[in-house]
């Protein structure tokens, strides 16, 4: 086979092969290679031996790589989300679930060998927040916790390792649009944390339904607490129902491959257009996808597929809803308000409900 690259944007051959000898994990996401001797493709971080250059063809997707006639390779698996084939990220989550609760900084990085703008790029390509950002919500995690157990206001600072009050407080106001006093009030919704494999998802419930499921690092959740408090007149509390229980029980089943559609009932806040577009998104099996297009026909009205999109973004009911099932027409992974990263990897273990 020739040295061409398959696709226009990609760099000149002797740059790919650099960075494929130096396992630069600059390049994940960005760039693949099939070996001719082999019909395996790689990730360009793949510790396996490394091929001729002779050998070598280049792609920019798993997909071009495919359709070239090449297997997925068993040890740098560039079928999966491309955060798992980045080194740097994977240290830096295994030791962020190790400690949760420990204070990260940029001198803890440089410490580790780490440059915090190289760790800030990684986490920002694949995640979409830096992982100082990511740690402090993990922190953030503790302090909810306790105030959910009914804490005082300085435990669950501590537990959430801020300096002080003030801190805390703006920190939980950005994500809840409240202060977490005003949460201790009478309510008439409850607010908890729930963990998946993918990150820590915000449950909003009362004892009869889920009104709310949204990954803790979406940049909307915030916009999209205020208007689930609005609807209730701020009558949104910490706690936990049966229904947050039977939710956390469904997601662990459903990420252990063992339930392919989430089993929760759900109080859908929107227009009748919108209820209709989250309806249609409900009914698409896991293991599927649709297009924009298709999602469109699906409710009988064609030529809103711009409003179809619009009525996709707003869905505050991740997984349950199952938004992440609406690819492009080309069958390219578009935006996904959770992360691609998360999407790329919810389709991928849906692969398995086909």
């Amino acid at each position: 086979m020739d040295r061409v690259n398959d696709m226009l944007d990609l760099p000149d051959h002797d740059t790919l092969y650099a960075a494929l000898v130096a396992r630069d994990p600059a390049w994940e996401g960005r760039a693949l290679v099939g070996v001719a001797t082999t019909g395996i493709f790689c990730r360009l971080t793949c510790p396996a031996r490394k091929p001729l250059a002779r050998n070598c063809r280049w792609f920019a997707s798993a997909k071009d790589a495919q359709a070239a006639g090449f297997r997925p390779c068993l040890r740098c698996h560039p079928l999966g989300a491309t955060a798992e084939g980045d080194p740097l990220v994977r240290d830096l989550l295994a030791r962020l679930e190790e400690t949760p609760d420990r204070r990260w900084s940029e001198s803890d990085l440089l410490a580790l060998g780490h440059d915090p703008s190289t760790v800030r790029r990684a986490f920002k390509r694949h995640f979409g927040q830096s992982f100082l950002e990511m740690a402090r919500a993990a922190r953030l995690r503790s302090g909810m916790s306790s105030l959910v157990k009914g804490s005082a206001m300085i435990e669950a600072q501590l537990d959430a390792g801020f300096n002080s009050a003030s801190g805390f407080r703006a920190a939980f106001a950005r994500l809840f649009g409240h202060a977490p006093h005003q949460l201790r009030q009478g309510s008439d919704l409850l607010a908890d944390w729930i963990d998946t494999p993918l990150g820590g998802m915000i449950a909003i419930a009362d004892d009869q339904a889920l009104h709310l499921l949204e990954f803790i690092g979406r940049k909307a959740l915030p916009e999209g607490l205020r208007r689930l408090s609005a609807h209730v007149d701020g009558r949104v509390g910490l706690g936990r129902t049966p229904v947050h229980d039977l939710t956390e029980a469904q997601l662990a089943a459903y990420f252990a491959g063992r339930a392919p559609r989430l089993e929760v009932p759900v109080t859908l806040h929107g227009t009748p257009f919108q209820q209709q577009v989250w309806r249609a998104l409900q009914a698409i099996p896991a293991g599927e996808t649709r297009s924009y297009l298709q999602l469109a026909a699906a409710i009988g009205r064609p030529t809103a597929i711009r409003a179809v999109a619009r009525a996709n973004a707003t869905n505050r009911i991740a997984l349950v809803v199952p938004c992440h099932r609406v690819i492009g027409a080309d069958g390219t992974l578009t935006g996904y308000a959770g992360g691609l990263w998360r999407k790329e990897k919810l389709i991928a273990i849906e692969r398995g409900y086909a």
